[in-house]
C-alpha cells in the first residue's frame, strides 16, 4: 500500500469463504465506505492512513504481542536471521515474524509500535513506499501480507529493493489468482491478487530472484464459522476483536500447518497464498 496494512489474520481468513454465500450475508454500504476499498478503486495515501487508524489502531491497542517463535515461519526465519545482522520488518502489527530483539520495525499503527518499542532495535511510524533508511541497510527484509494492500505496488517493491543489501533476503507473502477475487478481498482492503507469473516478473524487475516458496495462510473449511465471523466483524466489532485476540488467534497459531518450503516457485494452481524467499541480485 502507499501505506502499510496488517497481515491477514486467522479471523480474517476465517471470513474468506463467506464471500461465496453473499446472498445470505452481504457487506453493508457503510462497511465498504469504512474500509475505503473496491477492486477498481484507487486509494489515496490519506484514505489508507485513515482506514489504518480507524480499524487497526483499536485492534492493536487491545491485542497482545504474539511471539514470532509461535508461527510456522520460525524455522525458516531462524535460518535467515543467522545470515544477517541487520533486519527490517514492515507492518508487523503485534504479529511479527522476525525476532523482536534486534529488528527494526516500520508500521502505521502507533499502538503496535508502542508495544514493540521496549524490545526492538528501532521502531518507525511510516509507510512502505517511503522507508526512512539508507539504501542497502538490511540483509533481511520481511513484508508478509503487505504489498497486496498497496495501490502503488511499484513504489513498495522499489523501496523493498532499495533498502535490501545486495545478496540480502526478502521474505514476502501475497495472495494469488485474480479470478479468485471475493468480497473478502474487499473487506480486508486488498488492491490486487497476483497471477504467479506476473508476481515473478515484478520481483525480477526490482532485482529479486525466488530461491524457495511454500503454501501459506490458514483457510478454515467451516462455512458456519465464516458466516459467524463476517456477521460479528460487521455488527459486533468490539466483541469480535475480543474473540479474535483471546480465542481465534491462539487457536489459529496452535493448529497451523508446518511450512513446507520447495526450491523455486511451487505449483500454484490450487494455492490461494504463497510465501516466497527471494534473494537480491
Amino acid at each position: 500500500m502507499q501505506t502499510v496494512y496488517r497481515r491477514d489474520s486467522f479471523l480474517f481468513n476465517a471470513v474468506r469463504r463467506c464471500a461465496w454465500i453473499g446472498e445470505k450475508i452481504r457487506l453493508s454500504q457503510d462497511k465498504r465506505e469504512y474500509m475505503n476499498t473496491t477492486p477498481a478503486r484507487r486509494h489515496t495515501d490519506a484514505q489508507l492512513r485513515e482506514t489504518n487508524r480507524r480499524f487497526y489502531d483499536p485492534l492493536w491497542r487491545d491485542a497482545r504481542l504474539v511471539e514470532p517463535q509461535r508461527f510456522n515461519t520460525w524455522p525458516l526465519v531462524s535460518s535467515l536471521v543467522s545470515q544477517s545482522h541487520f533486519r527490517l520488518e514492515i507492518a508487523p502489527g503485534l504479529r511479527p515474524r522476525l525476532p523482536v530483539e534486534g529488528t527494526h520495525f516500520v508500521d502505521l499503527s502507533e499502538p503496535a509500535l508502542a508495544k514493540l518499542r521496549p524490545r526492538a532495535a528501532g521502531v518507525t511510524l511510516g509507510s512502505i513506499t517511503a522507508l526512512p533508511f539508507a539504501s542497502g541497510s538490511f540483509g533481511l527484509v520481511c513484508a508478509v501480507d503487505i504489498v497486496e494492500h498497496v495501490d502503488d505496488e511499484d513504489g513498495a517493491l522499489s523501496e523493498l529493493s532499495r533498502v535490501c543489501d545486495a545478496g540480502g533476503a526478502l521474505l514476502i507473502a501475497v495472495p494469488l489468482h485474480p479470478a479468485r477475487w471475493t468480497p473478502f478481498d474487499d473487506f480486508v482492503g486488498h488492491c490486487r491478487r497476483y497471477e504467479p507469473q506476473r508476481l515473478l516478473d515484478k520481483l525480477g524487475e526490482y532485482g529479486f530472484t525466488v530461491e524457495s516458496s511454500a503454501v501459506y495462510g490458514m483457510q478454515p473449511k467451516s462455512s458456519r464459522l465464516l458466516d459467524l465471523g463476517m456477521w460479528w466483524l460487521t455488527h459486533r466489532r468490539e466483541q469480535a476483536m475480543w474473540w479474535y485476540n483471546r480465542v481465534m488467534m491462539p487457536l489459529g497459531v496452535h493448529f497451523q500447518k508446518t511450512l513446507s518450503l520447495q526450491p523455486g516457485m511451487i505449483d500454484t494452481a490450487e494455492v490461494d497464498e504463497v510465501l516466497l524467499v527471494c534473494r537480491k541480485v
